[in-house]
């Protein structure tokens, strides 16, 4: 029987393609960013650069691909995200095509940073907010599959890039590289348009105010939902991922870097990185998985995620000998992994499902100012002191600090385990009252003493307003 409205959300079915078009996604656009540190060295030599002018390259993609987020938000409410996210993937492969022309480091700062950057935000927001939509009671899991591609892609990439590198210098990697992004247009395509309750809801309520009335001005504004910035839970949320940032992408940019200082060769730096990588898909799983049973608040979680991470990030500098830099490493890889998914879970539980597109692009853009300033913050250190040390004690601190705003949140105070917006009773009652309305509009509604069955069935489905209905029959 065809349907006739919004969905709900499918919770499975074809959400699971749209999962593994998202972990394609996820491992060409972050598995290539998080890979991008194997380039680092060889940028500094070539351009005979100083780490803090290089560091900009990568720090410059993912503000660039983070700021622009509100744009990639706005296009898939009015466009779609399939559009989107196929124009994106056009734009990140040539910004690498031009890279591989580059004769100084503005024009890196132009094409990777700006272009590919630009490229990857329409790529990066549509697909995950499309995950965020076609899962409710499995979405952290559905989201921890769909990241493991940043994992897999840094296990594969780390290595692979140096192999490219050896092999066809740099120029030739990028090139490649470029050629490897146009597999994000069929990823793009496998997203399919789907229309929630929440979505006509959210389409109704401007419909009394007079900001529909105020022209292109009006729909920008509602396009961007800028309302979310008078959203005291979300900018809470906005605050602590910001101080998070600032560290968390530091190791990607200077690990590498890191290790060959203190005696480690090319190939043993890059394979620190896949085994992070891998450590990083890991926890993305295990994390998604664990927070799906609700034994604890996702708020809680984050916290958890976000203490471990950050003193991983601190011990990393007092890792001389390869094995020790080895545990540290698969700490740090399986924490920062952790992490991730419960971020993307959790934001929906704080602005609603209705609104993730536009609280999606808004996060990241505000989070930016982390991702832009981390990196350049890391090698300026590194510069004045001469080693490392300070670099990554910086970044875990950031971490540290983004964990203790966390607490701000509300219900990350409370000792009980689950939210009551998502207590299992009341999604079985929910679904109950759903089924039951569907099956009011396939059969004739019979009358009662004081009115029809359809007036009744339209009635909100709160627990209180079925007591007065069955009251007033009685």
């Amino acid at each position: 029987m065809a349907s006739r409205g919004p969905a709900k959300v499918p919770d499975g079915g074809w959400g699971w393609v749209i999962v593994l078009a998202a972990f394609l996604m996820s491992a060409l656009v972050f598995g290539v960013i998080r890979s991008f540190g194997v380039f680092f060295v060889p940028f500094v030599e070539y351009f005979s650069e100083v780490s803090s002018t290089v560091s900009w390259i990568t720090s410059m993609a993912v503000a660039v691909q983070q700021f622009s987020s509100p744009i990639a938000s706005a296009l898939s409410n009015y466009f779609g995200a399939r559009p989107v996210v196929m124009l994106g993937a056009f734009l990140a492969s040539l910004g690498l095509m031009f890279a591989c022309l580059a004769t100084n480091l503005t024009h890196l700062y132009l094409s990777i940073g700006l272009l590919s950057g630009f490229g990857w935000a329409l790529v990066f927001t549509p697909s995950v907010a499309a995950v965020s939509r076609y899962f409710n009671k499995r979405r952290t899991l559905a989201m921890g599959m769909a990241f493991t591609g940043v994992g897999i892609g840094s296990f594969v990439f780390s290595p692979l890039f140096q192999y490219l590198i050896d092999e066809y210098t740099w120029r030739g990697a990028l090139l490649i590289i470029a050629g490897l992004m146009f597999n994000l247009m069929v990823c793009g395509a496998l997203i399919r348009p789907l229309t929630l309750k929440e979505d006509l809801v959210c389409a109704a309520e401007p419909a009394g105010d007079p900001a529909c009335c105020r022209g292109a001005g009006g729909m920008i504004f509602d396009l961007l939902d800028l309302t979310l910035l008078q959203h005291w839970p979300f900018l809470t949320l906005v605050l602590s991922i910001t101080l998070i940032n600032t560290g968390y992408f530091v190791p990607y940019v200077h690990f590498v870097a890191h290790a060959r200082s203190i005696g480690f060769d090319e190939y043993e730096a890059a394979f620190l990185m896949s085994v992070a990588g891998v450590m990083d898909l890991i926890g993305r799983l295990l994390s998604g998985w664990f927070s799906d049973l609700r034994r604890m608040r996702l708020v809680h979680i984050l916290i958890l995620w976000t203490l471990l991470t950050g003193l991983s990030l601190i011990a990393i500098p007092f890792g001389r000998t390869y094995p020790v830099l080895m545990s540290v490493n698969v700490a740090y890889g399986f924490c920062a992994g952790a992490l991730t998914p419960v971020v993307f879970s959790l934001l929906p539980e704080i602005v609603g499902i209705g609104r993730i597109y536009g609280a999606l692009g808004l996060l990241q853009m505000l989070e930016s100012v982390g991702g832009l300033v981390g990196a350049p913050i890391s090698g300026w250190l590194r510069d004045a002191t001469g080693n490392y040390t300070a670099s990554f004690v910086v970044a875990g601190i950031f971490l540290l600090l983004g964990s203790l705003v966390l607490f701000a949140l509300p219900g990350a105070l409370s000792c009980s385990c689950l939210p009551p917006a998502r207590q299992p009773r009341r999604e079985e009652e929910e679904e109950e009252e759903e089924e039951e309305e569907e099956e009011g509009e396939e059969r004739r509604p019979m009358s009662v003493p004081n009115g029809s069955g359809l007036q009744a069935l339209c009635l909100p489905t709160e627990p209180s307003s079925a007591a007065s209905i069955n009251a007033d029959v009685v």
